[in-house]
């Protein structure tokens, strides 16, 4: 097939996977997976890893027992 041989489809490919990557490692981050991968998205990868390393960790309400 000639659409998977393309460079601009391995460049998708890639770009997508890398939104993927970022939205796995913000699941425990304020914005959560999808705020991440969709910001990457929207923002470019390199743009949203560095949302991510400047983001805080989520932080869970103390339960009162």
């Amino acid at each position: 097939m000639v659409i998977l041989q393309s460079p601009y489809f391995l460049l998708a490919v890639a770009y997508i996977g890398a939104c993927m990557l970022l939205g796995l490692l913000g699941r425990h981050r304020k914005l959560g997976s999808w705020g991440y991968f969709f910001g990457s998205i929207v923002l470019t990868p390199v743009i949203g890893l560095l949302l991510l390393l400047a983001s805080d960790s989520h932080k869970k309400k103390p339960t009162h027992e």
